[in-house]
């Protein structure tokens, strides 16, 4: 191989350590009692003690990592299917129908997209602490529920993959159209509603700052703001009784969901465009 062509899997190794070498520390380390976490070397195996820091992390504080992390499933699964179904539904309309105001729309929508999401959580914030929603689990599923990207991205699909001719005949059929849109177009589409689901899904779970404004109740929280509390603790503890250990491994165990939320889905990534032309 030449030495030009080597560099771009050169490249593509050093990215791939770059993102695998925080993944590896942070199974090891949650392997690890709280004095190895602290004395062993970080990249290196110490005494087995996983199951026991398990045990430690479910029984902490009267078992509130289990309601953080029954919290984040429910806030990320609600916000995951109910903004795929609204993108659905917006972007199937703006790509198929004609109506006053569309070019609007889609203007609109492309810079909602460049506005950064956390710009956004302390108008959120005021607007729901109005009608009483703040420090409710609303709170951090209904501005959840809006997924600009998700919006275009279906636009786009529906336009490229959804023949015009395939719609009319449905309707020369009789078939109403939101029985086109279920039977039809959304079979269709499953790659990018399959998108859309999992970047809605990622965000939610993964985000802090949402409900770090709008909760206060502990009993709420979801694993970020969680896990960071316990952070914050052990950092103000230090020399008495820490936990880091129970982080590494509450940390460890969050990523578990996503990657079988991941391995669960692909498929639907490979699933042919014409599905619903089968029906």
């Amino acid at each position: 191989m030449k030495p030009r062509a080597r560099l771009p899997h050169l490249l593509m190794a050093v990215g791939m350590l770059y993102f695998l070498i925080p993944l590896l520390w942070i199974v090891i380390a949650a392997t690890k009692s709280q004095a190895d976490l602290l004395s062993s070397p970080a990249l290196w195996f110490a005494d087995f003690s996983l199951v026991d820091n398990l045990t430690a992390l479910f029984r902490e504080d009267g078992g509130v990592y289990g309601r953080w992390l029954r919290n984040t499933a429910l806030y990320s699964g609600v916000s995951a299917a109910g903004a795929t179904l609204l993108a659905a539904l917006a972007g199937y309309g703006l790509a198929r129908f004609s109506f006053w105001g569309k070019r609007f729309f889609e203007t609109a929508l492309l810079g909602m997209i460049m506005v950064p999401s956390t710009a956004l959580v302390l108008p959120t914030y005021l607007i729901l602490s109005n009608v009483g929603m703040v420090n409710t689990a609303w709170a951090v599923i209904l501005p959840s529920l809006l997924s600009p990207f998700g919006t275009y991205l279906i636009r786009v699909y529906v336009a490229e993959n959804v023949p015009v001719e395939l719609v009319d005949a449905a309707r020369l059929d009789r078939a109403g159209e939101l029985r086109i849109f279920w039977q039809v177009v959304l079979p269709m589409i499953r790659p990018a509603l399959t998108t859309v689901f999992l970047f809605t899904l990622v965000s939610t779970w993964n985000n802090y700052f949402l409900p770090l404004v709008m909760l206060s109740d502990a009993d709420l929280f979801p694993l970020t703001v969680g896990l960071t509390t316990w952070f914050n603790t052990a950092q103000q503890e230090a020399g008495t009784r820490v936990l880091f250990n129970l982080v590494v491994t509450g940390s460890l165990l969050a990523i578990v969901p996503l990657v079988v939320a991941f391995v669960l889905l692909q498929r639907f990534w490979r699933s042919g465009a014409s599905t619903g032309a089968l029906r």
